[in-house]
């Protein structure tokens, strides 16, 4: 669909990427979401498939968020990288060590991460 934005959500927790999935898609119609539970799996899917974006946990058993986003970025260097995550912003940064990451959304109760997240995909994806 003319005007979609696709994104390639990884979380190892099932219920997380639900419901960020149904809150993304509710937030805007234009955002289609593909989720996967391990940053293996999603590498996978960034080489068969296009996509708009990632977001991505830090946290996760096979691979750590700042690998993944190492791999990601080897394998597709301008595609948009969103943390969305429990850590902080500054401790993720500290460990990319220089290498670009988009946007950060820290996790936390109420729906307002999910507004916030969507309007950063947004602006990454359809810049003004």
């Amino acid at each position: 669909m003319a005007g979609t934005i696709t994104v390639l959500l990884v979380d190892e927790d099932r219920d997380v990427l639900e419901l960020t999935q149904t809150f993304l898609e509710r937030e805007d119609d234009a955002i289609e979401v593909t989720t996967e539970t391990n940053a293996p799996d999603a590498l996978d899917r960034l080489g068969s498939e296009s996509f708009d974006c990632v977001v991505s946990d830090y946290s996760m058993p096979s691979m750590s968020g700042i690998d993944f986003l190492r791999e990601a970025r080897d394998r597709e260097p301008g595609l948009p990288f969103f943390f969305f995550t429990g850590k902080s912003q500054s401790e993720i940064e500290t460990e990319a060590d220089g290498i670009e990451i988009t946007g950060h959304v820290q996790k936390g109760t109420g729906t307002d991460r999910y507004t916030d997240l969507a309007e950063e995909i947004r602006a990454a994806v359809r810049p003004s």
